[in-house]
C-alpha cells in the first residue's frame, strides 16, 4: 500500500515544505491553504477528487498542457499532472 499520491515536485520551496514542513520556500500567509491542497493531493485518485469549491480546478493549455490547476490566491496557482493514479510535477506558481 502507497503512503502518498505525490510523486514529484517541480518547486523546490513546496517539496520542502511538504517533507519537512517548513515554510522557507512558500509564502507563509498562505501555508494553511497549502496545506489542504497537498492534503488533498495526497489522496486524489482522480482530477475530480480535486474539484471542491473554491480551488477554481481547471485544465491547463499551451505550455502547460497536460496540468491541471488549482487556486491557491489571487494569481498564485497549484499545478500538478496525474498520470495513472500519481501526482506529478506538483509546482507552486504565479503564471498570469
Amino acid at each position: 500500500m502507497r503512503l502518498y499520491m505525490i510523486v514529484s515536485f517541480r518547486h523546490k520551496g513546496l517539496e520542502k515544505y511538504y517533507s519537512t514542513g517548513s515554510k522557507s520556500g512558500i509564502v507563509p500567509q498562505y501555508e494553511k491553504r497549502l496545506r489542504a491542497i497537498l492534503a488533498r493531493l495526497d489522496v486524489a485518485a482522480s482530477a475530480e477528487d480535486m474539484n471542491l469549491p473554491g480551488l477554481a480546478l481547471h485544465k491547463l493549455s499551451g505550455s502547460l498542457d497536460g496540468f491541471m490547476s488549482v487556486s491557491v490566491f489571487g494569481n498564485w496557482r497549484v499545478i500538478f499532472r496525474l498520470e495513472e493514479g500519481n501526482v506529478l510535477d506538483v509546482d507552486y506558481l504565479d503564471y498570469h
